[in-house]
C-alpha cells in the first residue's frame, strides 16, 4: 500500500464499488506532482479555493496556465460557509461558462470544507468529472480529502446532501501546515487520535510521548502521525467505499460530534466536536459493559493533553438527541454508535437504552 523515498510517501487507496484506485502523496513541495495527476487529456482546470487562500489559489492557477491548461480560479467562502447549495450552484455556473467537459479536472485546495465542496461539484457536474484534492489542514489531510465522501450541509444537518466520488489523487504538502494556526492544527489532531483508538495504537503512544510537540507542525512525529492516520483511512475505504460495512468505524465520535457542530451553527471546529464525541462514545462503551476503564479513561487524558475539549453544555442534551436521530448514520429511528470493545476493537452499538445515553452524556456535561 505504501511506497516511500527521501522526500515523498505514496499511499495507495484501492478502488472499490467500480471506482479507480488513486494515490495519496505526502511530503513537502509537492505541487510539481500536480500536472501528472491532472493528465494530458484535460484542457481546462478549475481551482476551487477559499477566500483565505486567494493568493495560493491564484498562484496555482497561474502555474497551471503557464503549463498550457485553460485554468480558472473559483473563490469560495471560508470554512463551513462554503458548504451550501448556493455555493455549489455558483461553481456549476462557473464551469458552464468556461465550457467544462468530462475530460477536464477540478482541483480543490484548502481545508476539509473546500475539499468537500470541490468533490461534490465534481461528482455532480456532467454526472461526474475528475478532481484532485490539495488539502492544506491536518483535518483535511487525514480525513476529508481521503475516501471519496463529498457533500454540503443543509439547515437540517451536516453533510446530508452528498455523493461518494473519490478523487483522482491527493497531494498532502506538509509545508502548508507550517502557517496553520494552533487551534486549527490541534483540531485536526482529533481525527489522528481517533485513528489511534480505532486501529493504530502507536499513534496514541507517539502523542503521549510529547503532547506539546504533537500540537505543533514542527513536532518530531508530525509526518508519521499524518501518514499513520491516512494509512488507517486508506485501508478502510479501500475495502468499503460506501459505508456499507467496515467504513462505519471511521464515524467514531462523529454521531454526537456532528450534533454539537449543528447546535453551535458550525462555529465549533470539527475536531473539537469530535473530541467531545469520542469521550461520549468511550463512556457509552463503558456503561454498556464493552470497554475497560483504562481505555475509556485514556480518551479524556490524551485529548486533554493536546488541548482538545472533552465536555459540552449539559443543558443541550434534548437538542443533541433530536439531531442525532436524523443523522445519516441512523437506520430508521434507531440510533447507531461506534463504540470500542477494547483498544483498536471498534464495533456497532445499535439502539442503546435511553438511560445509557443519558448516563454517558452526564459524563461529558459541564
Amino acid at each position: 500500500m505504501t511506497s516511500q523515498d527521501s522526500s515523498l510517501t505514496r499511499i495507495a487507496v484501492g478502488g472499490s464499488a467500480g471506482t479507480a484506485p488513486y494515490d495519496v502523496l505526502i511530503g513537502r513541495q509537492l505541487l510539481g506532482e500536480l500536472p501528472a495527476l491532472i493528465g494530458q487529456s484535460a484542457r481546462r482546470v478549475a481551482v476551487l479555493h477559499p477566500e483565505a487562500l486567494a493568493e495560493t489559489g491564484e498562484t496555482l492557477r497561474a502555474d497551471l496556465a503557464d503549463q498550457g491548461y485553460e485554468a480558472i480560479a473559483v473563490q469560495l467562502p471560508n470554512a463551513e460557509e462554503s458548504k451550501t447549495a448556493e455555493v455549489a450552484a455558483y461553481c456549476w455556473k462557473a464551469l458552464g461558462q468556461t465550457g467544462f467537459t468530462r475530460t477536464d479536472v477540478i482541483v480543490g485546495v484548502g481545508g476539509g470544507a473546500t475539499t468537500d465542496v470541490a468533490g461534490f461539484v465534481a461528482a455532480t457536474w456532467l454526472r461526474g468529472v475528475r478532481w484532485i484534492a490539495v488539502p492544506t489542514t491536518v483535518l483535511a489531510m487525514v480525513d476529508a480529502a481521503v475516501g471519496g465522501k463529498t457533500g454540503i450541509n443543509t439547515a437540517e444537518g451536516k453533510n446530508l446532501v452528498g455523493a461518494f466520488h473519490p478523487p483522482a489523487g491527493v497531494l498532502c504538502d506538509l509545508a502548508a501546515l507550517d502557517s496553520l494556526g494552533t487551534h486549527d492544527y490541534v483540531s485536526g489532531l482529533a481525527e489522528i487520535i481517533k485513528a489511534g483508538f480505532i486501529a493504530d495504537p502507536v499513534i496514541l503512544d507517539l502523542v503521549e510521548q510529547d503532547p506539546e510537540a504533537a500540537r505543533s507542525p514542527r513536532g518530531p512525529h508530525t509526518a508519521e502521525l499524518i501518514e499513520r492516520s491516512i494509512r488507517v483511512k486508506a485501508e478502510v475505504v479501500s475495502e468499503d467505499l460506501k459505508e456499507s460495512g467496515r467504513r462505519e468505524i471511521l464515524n467514531y465520535g462523529h454521531t454526537l460530534g456532528h450534533a454539537i457542530e449543528k447546535n453551535e451553527r458550525y462555529n465549533w471546529r470539527h475536531g473539537a466536536a469530535v473530541s467531545v464525541g469520542m469521550v461520549f462514545a468511550a463512556e457509552l462503551g463503558r456503561i454498556a459493559g464493552r470497554l475497560d476503564d483504562t481505555t475509556a479513561d485514556r480518551h479524556r487524558a490524551v485529548l486533554t493533553s493536546v488541548g482538545l475539549p472533552v465536555t459540552y453544555r449539559g443543558d443541550q442534551w434534548p437538542k443533541l438527541l433530536d439531531t442525532m436521530k436524523v443523522d445519516k448514520k441512523s437506520r430508521g429511528d434507531r440510533l447507531r454508535f461506534i463504540v470500542l470493545e477494547g483498544l483498536a476493537k471498534p464495533t456497532v452499538l445499535e439502539s442503546p437504552d435511553p438511560a445509557m445515553l443519558l448516563a454517558a452524556h452526564a459524563e461529558i456535561a459541564d
